[in-house]
């Protein structure tokens, strides 16, 4: 059997893992090494899961039609994508013998889109969980083959609740498999009356004002972790000063921040920094 994996992140490894000690991957297609002037180039966590077991790589920016005759000539009877970033064109969605497959982090039709574990987060949901669905030109629109929900801890972070989706994502997916293999499968048409949709994060979603409700400041600071990251804006000397938050903590309706990197500077306690804005 030929199973080609996509996925670039350290949450995608976890799938990948799973299915490479039940199944085998016969490749994994993930984005080229990232490069910055002066260092050495940086590779994904799935690259170097797949060098370290000798699975064939394939890099690529974008999928190109090259791209896809190379991922042909695998005669991939699945595609599993899990946190790759990357839209799959139509003619690579045909190439499977069974399916392609989608592992989504959220109980589908909700939270479609990129960014489901933050936005579960910052509504303050109890409830979220892992859908695998068979992938189709519209996003996270296709068909359900399984489900299984998770309950947040109440201190839960984007990069706890991705583990834990990942590890019941991976188990899910396996069993999917499974089931193709023994003709047991029971796709399910998703409600498109109940679908939600979540965005792309950027820089400026991570600002929170120091007066706001605790609450959603608390629930900012666990959902965008380091990216997009929270600040807050301080004026100093008459500059407008972004001082990032690396570290807070919520207890009894308090929010008390901790450890911050302002502007320019190194990361210190919160008292230092205030102390230092009080002296300056």
């Amino acid at each position: 059997m030929s199973i080609l994996f996509f996925g670039n992140s350290a949450y995608s490894v976890i799938d990948a893992k799973a299915l490479h000690e039940k199944f085998g991957l016969s490749a994994v297609v993930t984005t080229p090494d990232h490069v910055k002037p002066g260092k050495p180039p940086k590779e994904s966590p799935v690259k170097v899961f797949a060098k370290d077991r000798g699975i064939p790589i394939v890099e690529a920016e974008k999928l190109t039609a090259e791209v896809i005759e190379q991922i042909k000539a695998y005669k991939p009877d699945f595609l599993v994508v899990a946190d790759y970033g990357l839209i799959l064109p139509k003619a690579l969605l045909a190439l499977p013998t069974y399916a392609p497959l989608n592992v989504h982090h959220s109980l589908l039709p909700k939270y479609r889109g990129p960014a489901p574990v933050p936005a579960a987060i910052l509504n303050g949901d109890t409830e979220a969980g892992v859908s695998i669905i068979v992938m189709t030109s519209g996003v996270d629109a296709g068909d359900i083959l399984m489900q299984i929900p998770y309950t947040l801890k109440p201190d839960e972070t984007t990069d706890s609740l991705l583990t834990e989706l990942n590890i019941l994502g991976a188990q899910a997916v396996t069993s999917v498999i499974e089931r193709y293999l023994l003709g047991t499968t029971q796709p399910v048409k998703q409600d498109e009356t109940k679908a939600s949709f979540t965005t792309y994060l950027y820089r400026k979603d991570g600002f929170l004002s120091l007066g706001d409700d605790p609450v959603l400041n608390w629930r900012k600071i666990r959902a965008y972790g380091e990216w997009p990251g929270t600040f807050f804006i301080v004026k100093h000397r008459g500059k407008d000063i972004n001082v990032k938050i690396k570290k807070a903590r919520y207890n009894d309706g308090l929010l008390t921040i901790e450890r911050v990197i302002p502007e320019n500077k190194r990361e210190m306690s919160y008292e230092d920094f205030l102390r230092g804005i009080k002296t300056d």
